[in-house]
Formats: structure tokens, C-alpha cells, sequence
């Protein structure tokens, strides 16, 4: 036959890896770490299997076995003692994450960001201050100003805590010009914010609420994340952080988004990173031990994809495992 044009040249052992697109490193990886301020021992979180809660006493030692993996940076959430109706521990000088990354950054080299929200300290399990009479109607939530201000005390008290980047993920309109704002009032104007900023509603988070304790006691988050619809919308939301200052973009979920990915990658010249969400975690892992994956493969083939999507940086419960295969 004449076949001028063989793709399959380029797919021999020698040359395949020569001509390949995407390559994933450790250093794109961001991995989770759960500090919890109610125990003294490591926790198993039942549906993220190999994941644990840890008390602040260990938290050097959890990012210390993360960096062993060549991981080099971490995000870390926390668990507080006790909860009220606006997460008041969120910004503690004494808060469960201030005192996790003043010794996580005093003692390791890694690069520590914090996710800044009030679900987990809030006692109704919502981001943020309830409007009046939100528990009994359906069509109310979050007071959305009211919570600015909070989350700006909370983001300030973890820069000066010593974390290395501060990344908001409410999905509270305003977030990113309130937090900027007072981080370069308080003298942290070289501090990054990284936005959760295309965050959506998604059926993907249910580990996530086991892990940090945040669901909501009741009602739903409709009202402040987006519409698993809504692909255009994401661009508008993504505008107008980088109009208030974000510093690198997140698209939540990963996988089942790796449109939204692309579209922000092609349209914004900043970082784009993107979370490989706990459901995508715990499906891979239950097919996994059905026999049904392998479960090393399909890690890997879900972070590359992820990158191949457009993401410079993956969160992903993933990354130690996948790391240490690279």
C-alpha cells in the first residue's frame, strides 16, 4: 500500500517517549493534609483509603512523609475543636491551621499553602455567615459581604502564621479583592492567592466531607458553587478574580471538568491548577479493589490527562503514590 503518512512511525520504544506532549512531574503535584485538633493519633479516613487525619502534634511528620516523595508543596485543612455560627477557629492566632503551619514551615522546606473557607468551623457546616432565616428557607444561604470580612481575617492569620500562599474556596463573590486587600494592608502583598475559581457544585465531594467535617447540617451549596450545567459561566467567574488580584486559577472538580480546564488555559495567561476531588479518588480506588483497574495505571493516566487538559498543578490525593512511580 502506498501510506505516505504512518503514524505508527513515531510509536516505537526509541522514539515514543522523544515525541511525547505531556509529561507529569512530583513538582506539579500538590498533595492534602488533614490536621485535626480533636485527636491525638492518626485517624483513617474510611472512604480515601491511605489517607488519615493527623493531630498538629504529627502535622511536621505527615509533610515530612510527603516530601520524602519528591511532593514539594502541600495544602493544608483543618479540623478545629469546636465549631460556631461563623467558624470563629478560622481565624484563631491559636487555630488549628495556624499552629499546623507555624511548625510545618519552621521545620520543613516544603511549600505550604491553606485552604481558606469557614465550612469546616462554621457549626451548620456552610461557607460562611447564614443569612437571617436561612435554615428554614430552602432559597437562602450564605450572607455573601457579611462573610468577606471573615474570610479576610482568616486568610491574614494564616500569612502570618507563616503559610506560603493563601487559596480561597468558597465561591463568595468579592473573595479575592477582600483577602488581597488585607493581605497587602497587613504587609503580605508578595503572598499569592490561589482561587478556587471555576468551583462547582459536584456530586464528586462526598469523601472530601468525611475527611474535614464540613457538610452542611442541612440545605445544599447551590447558591454560591456553580452549576454542573454551566461551561461559559466559568469564564466569567475566572475574570473576575484575576480583576481582583488572583494569582493562580483552580478549576474544582478535575476529570469531570477537563473542558473547563482548557478553556481557562486558553483563555488566562495565568497558572491554572486544577483538584483531582476526593469522589475521583475514592471511585478509582473501589474499582480497584473490585479487581475491575489497576489502580497505578489509571492514577497516572488521570493526573496526565489533567495536565494534558492545561494544568500546571494538580491537587490530588494521588500524589504521593503517583510521585514516587515518576
Amino acid at each position: 500500500m502506498d501510506l505516505p503518512r504512518r503514524p505508527r512511525r513515531l510509536r516505537s520504544d526509541g522514539v515514543r517517549p522523544l515525541v511525547r506532549e505531556t509529561d507529569l512531574s512530583a513538582s506539579d503535584l500538590i498533595a492534602p493534609v488533614f490536621v485535626d485538633a480533636t485527636t491525638d493519633e492518626r485517624r483513617p479516613i474510611g472512604s480515601m483509603p491511605g489517607h488519615t487525619r493527623v493531630p498538629v502534634d504529627q502535622a511536621v511528620e505527615r509533610v515530612r512523609e510527603v516530601r520524602e516523595t519528591g511532593v514539594e508543596a502541600v495544602m493544608v485543612f483543618g479540623i478545629p475543636e469546636s465549631k460556631d455560627a461563623e467558624g470563629s477557629r478560622a481565624w484563631a492566632d491559636d487555630g488549628v491551621v495556624q499552629r499546623a503551619v507555624g511548625r510545618i514551615t519552621e521545620e520543613t522546606d516544603a511549600y505550604v499553602i491553606t485552604d481558606v473557607c469557614l465550612c469546616e468551623y462554621t457549626e451548620h457546616g456552610h461557607c460562611g455567615v447564614l443569612e437571617e432565616g436561612a435554615r428554614d428557607d430552602p432559597h437562602m444561604t450564605v450572607d455573601n459581604d457579611r462573610t468577606l470580612e471573615l474570610l479576610a481575617e482568616t486568610a491574614a492569620s494564616h500569612a502570618e502564621a507563616g503559610a506560603d500562599m493563601v487559596a480561597p474556596s468558597s465561591m463568595t463573590d468579592g473573595m479575592v479583592g477582600a483577602i488581597r486587600a488585607e493581605l497587602d494592608e497587613r504587609g503580605f502583598e508578595s503572598l499569592p492567592v490561589m482561587s478556587y475559581a471555576a468551583k462547582y457544585e459536584s456530586a464528586f465531594y462526598g469523601p472530601f466531607r468525611d475527611a474535614a467535617d464540613g457538610a452542611p447540617a442541612f440545605g445544599d451549596r447551590r447558591h454560591y458553587q456553580m452549576d454542573p450545567a454551566n461551561r461559559r459561566e466559568a469564564a466569567r467567574e475566572v475574570r473576575l478574580d484575576v480583576e481582583e488580584g488572583a494569582d493562580v486559577l483552580m478549576v474544582k472538580p478535575a476529570l469531570p471538568y477537563l473542558d473547563v480546564v482548557a478553556d481557562v488555559r486558553e483563555s488566562f495567561d495565568h497558572p491554572v491548577a486544577a483538584y483531582n476531588v476526593s469522589g475521583e479518588y475514592a471511585m478509582l480506588h473501589a474499582a480497584a479493589e473490585k479487581g475491575w483497574l489497576d489502580l497505578e495505571a489509571v492514577a497516572h493516566e488521570s493526573l496526565l490527562s489533567i495536565k494534558r487538559a492545561g494544568a500546571d498543578l494538580i491537587l490530588t490525593y494521588f500524589a504521593e503514590d503517583v510521585a514516587e512511580r515518576l
